[in-house]
């Protein structure tokens, strides 16, 4: 039979004043490797928990930029180099009239740069969690706070992590084991 091996430790909050002091602690002691769950959200919560801004914008923007580049491309392309059409006298590149082209490529291209990155960051699908089935975990969907710190983390140690959670003041300090 395979030996479990824990996940992580958890910890439960009932006021969001003690999990932002408990999220500024965590950050404080060096752990890296800590998420906390919410029932809604809690303002400054990301600020208290070190969590560095996202690269999102620049993902879009970028999505942006090359759905710009690739309609004026295959404006330029179609109507100067591979298929001339005279058309009353207008000219093979009349930039005015391929404004709604542009605008079009540049929305859908920002749209799905935005939409996978954000998959992408997120790490998602992600169809399994082994804190799932934690009865305390499911919990913060409704009235409870939770904070768990991973065992991937660098400064993670079962008996010092455990010790350090009940010393922030969490509840039902629990290990999770897969």
């Amino acid at each position: 039979m395979s030996e479990k091996k824990t996940v992580a430790v958890l910890g439960n909050f009932t006021d969001p004043n003690k999990i932002m002091e408990a999220a500024a602690k965590v950050h404080q002691s060096g752990y890296t490797d800590f998420d906390i769950y919410t029932p809604y959200p809690v303002h400054g919560l990301d600020k208290a928990m070190g969590v560095k801004r996202t690269i999102l914008p620049y993902i879009s923007f970028g999505g942006g930029m090359f759905g710009l580049s690739n309609a004026i491309f295959l404006i330029w392309w179609t109507g100067s180099v591979d298929y001339k059409l005279n058309i009353g006298g207008k000219p093979l590149f009349a930039f005015q009239f391929s404004i709604p082209v542009m605008f079009e490529l540049t929305v859908l291209l920002t749209g799905l740069a935005t939409f996978f990155g954000l998959w992408f960051l997120c790490g998602l699908p992600k169809w399994y969690s082994d804190l799932q089935d934690d009865e305390g975990f499911q919990r913060a969907v409704d009235d409870t706070f939770v904070l768990s710190i991973f065992s991937s983390d660098k400064r993670f140690s079962l008996e010092t992590t455990e010790r350090f959670m009940n010393e922030i003041g969490a509840d039902n300090v629990r290990r999770i084991e897969a």
